[in-house]
Order: structure tokens, then C-alpha cells, then sequence
């Protein structure tokens, strides 16, 4: 009897560890001030990354939220074989980022981040930063969330051939990241400084 007690109470501890090791979504994802009051680390991440890529906390944000809605395992539905079978999915995409195999490989030796995993958050916010940083050597402006986004979905180079034109689907998509943006500038223009202050962090 001891050792079935025994068992139990390790496999109570085994999904209780693994529980408070997942990094579970934001409770109030509508709100920048309060993920960031919530998540001190992903404001840390945040700041870092607008350091050293220049690419606005808001802006930022607005792109992870549309992009898997605050989930670190985040990835593309499975298409259905036959209309009901489980299948393979669209693309390889995974993480808050939802960055591609190719395109988190070219960013890790470009960044020299080889260790980086698209299911950590710092990770997923420098990735961000890196890729639309390439933008602004363009001539984009950093707060242009919906060219940034099209961008980061497109290619750059599919940008420039305006790819997304053919897709109605994706600029509305990109008007939503815009507005989410402007949402989001709005309230951290309102708590920037508070959280500056409660910033415990060398850069």
C-alpha cells in the first residue's frame, strides 16, 4: 500500500512540476500594461529587443499575439485528408514567433544565438526584432505594423512584388496587427514609465 501512496504522490509531483515549467499565455491579452506587469521576464525580453533592433514594444507585441496568441507551442492546424483525416501540416512553423525552420536557422548563424529555441520567449522577441529590423534599412517606418507584418509573412522580397495583393485574407489580417498595435501604443504610452521604474535589469 506504502508503494502505490509512493507512486501517486511522485506522479503528483511530476505534473505539478511540469505545469509550473509551462509558460502559460497572458491573462489579459488585450492589455500590453498588464501582460508586462504579469510577465516581468517577457518585458525584459521586450526591452532588450527594442535596444537592439529598434523595433517598438507595441509593435512587437502586436505581432505575437496574431501570431499564436501568446503560446509558446504554438503551431499551424493540421490540414484534414479527405475532409476528416488528420494530415500533415502547412508549414514549419512553432512558437510565439511562428518562424519558419529556414528562417530560424538563418536567423540564429546571422545573430550567432545558436542555442535559441522558438518556444522561449526572449528568444521568439529577438527573432522579431532581428527580422524587422531588416525593414527599416528598407525604408519601412518602425511603427507601420501592417507593412512590417506583411513583410514578415511575405519575405521581403514577396513584399516588394506585393505578393499579398492576391490575398484579401492577409491584408485584412495585417489591418488587425495594425490596430492592435495603435491599441497597444495607446496603453503603454499610459504605463511606460511605471514599469521603467519597477525595471530590474542591466542592458
Amino acid at each position: 500500500m506504502k508503494k502505490y501512496k509512493f507512486i501517486y504522490y511522485l506522479l503528483f509531483i511530476s505534473v505539478f512540476v511540469i505545469q509550473s515549467c509551462t509558460t502559460r499565455p497572458p491573462e489579459n491579452p488585450d492589455n500590453i500594461c498588464l501582460i508586462f506587469k504579469e510577465k516581468r521576464s517577457w518585458y525584459k525580453a521586450v526591452m532588450r529587443s527594442e535596444k537592439r533592433w529598434k523595433v517598438p514594444p507595441y509593435v512587437l507585441m502586436s505581432f505575437v499575439y496574431q501570431e499564436s496568441s501568446f503560446q509558446s507551442d504554438a503551431r499551424p492546424e493540421r490540414e484534414k485528408l479527405l475532409g476528416f483525416i488528420p494530415w500533415f501540416r502547412p508549414s514549419t512553423a512553432v512558437g510565439y514567433s511562428q518562424a519558419l525552420v529556414n528562417t530560424w536557422e538563418d536567423y540564429k548563424d546571422e545573430t550567432g544565438n545558436t542555442r535559441a529555441s522558438r518556444k522561449d520567449f526572449a528568444d521568439s522577441a529577438d527573432f522579431i526584432g532581428w527580422y524587422a529590423s531588416k525593414g527599416y534599412y528598407q525604408g519601412f517606418e518602425r511603427t507601420d505594423a501592417r507593412s512590417l507584418y506583411l513583410a514578415y509573412h511575405e519575405g521581403y522580397g514577396g513584399f516588394k512584388k506585393k505578393t499579398y495583393r492576391k490575398k484579401q485574407w492577409l491584408i485584412k489580417v495585417s489591418d488587425r496587427v495594425q490596430a492592435r498595435s495603435t491599441k497597444y501604443q495607446k496603453q503603454y504610452w499610459g504605463c511606460a514609465k511605471e514599469l521603467k521604474k519597477k525595471r530590474f535589469i542591466f542592458f
